[in-house]
């Protein structure tokens, strides 16, 4: 077995490698680029050294680097962890030629499987049902348009080397594909290195399932079920959960047969994932195969038992594996939220800044974090968003959804936004919760975009009462401020007004023992709790049963979160609600005539030029943060007065970039 293992990742999963590599004996080393100095993962490891600039491709992408910090070290073994160099055949060959393990499939298996061209060839070639489409590299836009009217749309423009929906575009017409194709080309080339792109056929209402398997050097290879993957946005997978609550066992057995089989063909060792695309009748097709760990692995290792790192490692030393497929049994149902920094009340764009708060609800019980922040660090504008991962173990489905909820309530994040109440809406959208959706269901239940209207609650009433709650505890604090004047002490009434939503909620409470009886139009909420003015987490009971939400005095205003809905009542007394309502409301300042920044990160480019007339629609500039590309479009006919920001430059959510006259 080794003794020192390099992981050349960062973030979440070098944290997660670290973690079982030392339950193994095993010392690790970290490589890390200059944006990382102070990463979580850097103070886990054993060992670290800095590999250069923030960018990517000058740093975590930089093989060299990753070899001399192999030297420099001694580490025997490399763990590449998922995207960067994980499926670069070149980076395995090379390790293997300077004597260092590559803890991942070998060289030859990561070419011809690694790259998405090559492996539908060979998947083709072992009678494996594939996708209609164009399976060699296109030169440019144009030819994209040809191959994808050959096809018929809509088409699938994707890179050969992507993964974690980067590279990747849905084309609907031949201006989507157009553009899908450069934009595809862009984003591979930055991400991957590789900006080679094919097309294939778009199956309409496909559902994403995937199947986890693992082989060793000793011609062994077992599949570990299936993974649900149809939750997603923009083609980053947004829920997995284990087992599909689609798939029947005699579906699954064929799927499984059929990705060992694909495996066995190119000698595939380590732990790998075959995805297919599933139809409503339950028809597959071979879609790509991912030659490294998967993000969404927690959900397997949950229903399996089976510490899929551990056996990476395993395997990668030479040991066989120690279970049979009929060893691999089905323990119950497990669910992953991606917890993203990215604000989905903005169009989901990228969120970056300090963590102020990171507080993630306590482990055990079923409940699993694997992140690779803390409270206090920085979300920088140069890596993916993903900031953690919340998994949850339950015995059945509807288990696990209640305890994901639950754990989503209790997941406390300030300083940037998070996907966080999009993520606890989806949980309780009945679609979701009754297993019948596909990959198009985000784009089909929120096609507007989504808002805090479009999260349902049980009991509104409920939010204005604990708030009410909060508020009395404010006051019980203020009123033993010392130093206040004798017999002029506050008396508090017991009539109030919550103003929620547009709405005014009269209620009246009364002191109980540990908390406070709230009552609206006859019915009354009696809340126990120990919380104290401050607190972010809200725990306690109404009416007996145990409530968990988020509460924080905003101004005049308190935020409740709860359930993915996020209120800001106002707390008042009778007669300064009634003094609200006279008030004129103050409508926002007009911004049309400005081009603002919808997220923070670089500026890329900027289209147009002072004096320019430019219609609606029309290309303005381009921002990009976290590896993604966003193209800001005029929203109405105008005429560029001035340029205020340049290209390069860093902006700020909500920065002018351009002036209309």
């Amino acid at each position: 077995m080794f003794k020192k293992i390099l992981i050349a990742n960062r973030g979440e999963i070098a944290c997660r490698v670290i973690k079982t590599a030392r339950k193994m004996g095993i010392a690790t080393v970290a490589v890390y680029s200059e944006a990382d100095k102070g990463s979580l993962h850097v103070e886990l490891a054993d060992e670290g050294v800095c590999i250069g600039p923030a960018a990517s491709k000058e740093s975590y992408l930089v093989m060299d680097k990753i070899i001399a910090a192999c030297k420099q070290t001694g580490a025997e073994a490399v763990h590449p962890g998922y995207g960067f160099l994980s499926e670069n055949a070149e980076f395995s060959r090379r390790l293997e030629e300077e004597g260092i393990t590559f803890i991942g499939p070998k060289h030859y298996s990561v070419g011809k499987m690694g790259d998405k061209i090559e492996s539908k060839k060979l998947a083709m070639d072992a009678g494996v049902n594939t996708i209609p489409g164009h399976n060699a590299a296109i030169s440019g836009p144009d030819e994209a348009v040809e191959i994808a009217r050959k096809i018929g749309y809509p088409v699938m423009i994707k890179a050969s080397a992507g993964g974690g929906g980067k590279g990747l575009r849905v084309a609907h017409d031949d201006k989507e594909a157009h553009e899908g194709f450069t934009a595809c080309v862009n984003e591979a080339r930055n991400s991957f290195g590789d900006d080679r792109v094919f097309i294939e056929k778009y199956v309409l209402e496909p559902r994403h399932i995937e199947i986890q398997l693992i082989g060793d050097a000793h011609g062994n290879t077992v599949y570990l079920h299936e993974r649900e993957c149809s939750i997603q946005r923009r083609h980053q997978k947004v829920i997995e959960e284990a087992p599909s609550p689609f798939i029947d066992p005699a579906t699954r057995k064929a799927m499984g047969e059929q990705a060992v089989a694909l495996a066995k063909a190119v000698n595939y060792e380590s732990a790998g994932t075959v995805e297919f695309v599933v139809g409503a009748d339950k028809s597959f097709y071979f879609l790509e195969m991912n030659t490294r760990l998967q993000v969404e692995h927690p959900v397997t290792e949950n229903i399996t038992g089976i510490d899929l790192v551990e056996q990476m490692i395993r395997v990668a030393a030479g040991e066989k594996l120690s279970f049979r497929q009929e060893d691999i049994k089905l323990q119950g149902w497990s669910m992953e939220c991606r917890i993203n920094a990215e604000d989905p009340f903005r169009g989901f764009l990228p969120s970056t800044g300090r963590l102020v708060k990171f507080q993630p609800p306590a482990e055990g019980n079923g409940v699993r974090v694997d992140t690779g922040v803390y409270e206090g660090g920085e979300i920088s504008m140069y890596y993916d968003s993903m900031i953690a991962k919340l998994i949850v173990h339950g015995k059945g489905r509807q288990d696990a959804i209640q305890r994901m909820r639950d754990a989503l309530n209790g997941f406390v994040i300030r300083g940037i936004s998070s996907n966080i109440p999009f993520q606890a809406a989806l949980l309780q959208h009945p679609r979701f919760c009754s297993g019948n959706f596909n990959t198009g269901f985000i784009a089909e239940e929120y096609p507007q975009g989504f808002d805090a209207s479009m999260v349902p609650h049980d009991d509104p009433v409920l939010l204005a009462a604990v708030a009410t709650f909060a508020r009395l505890r404010y006051i019980e604090r203020a009123v033993q401020i010392e130093g206040q004047l004798a017999g002029h002490g506050r008396k508090v009434s017991g009539e109030w007004v919550v103003v929620m939503g547009g709405k005014q909620y009269p209620l009246t409470t009364q002191a109980i023992e540990g908390g406070v009886a709230v009552t609206h139009e006859g019915k009354t909420y009696n809340i126990v709790s120990n919380w104290i003015f401050g607190e972010l987490m809200f725990t306690g009971t109404v009416n007996g049963k145990p409530v968990s939400m988020q509460i924080e005095r905003r101004g005049l205003r308190y935020r409740v979160s709860h359930f993915g809905l996020q209120v800001e009542p106002m707390v008042m007394t009778v007669r300064a609600a009634y003094l609200l309502s006279l008030m004129p409301e103050k409508l926002p300042p007009d911004m049309s005539k400005f081009l603002l920044s919808p997220m923070p990160g670089l500026l890329r480019e900027i289209a147009v030029t002072e004096g320019q007339e430019v219609k609606a629609g029309e290309k303005l500039a381009v921002i990009e943060a976290m590896k993604m590309e966003n193209l800001l479009r005029a929203e109405q006919d105008g005429k560029v007065s001035k340029i205020v920001a340049k290209p390069g430059a860093s902006l700020s959510v909500d920065e002018v970039i351009i002036e209309f006259e």
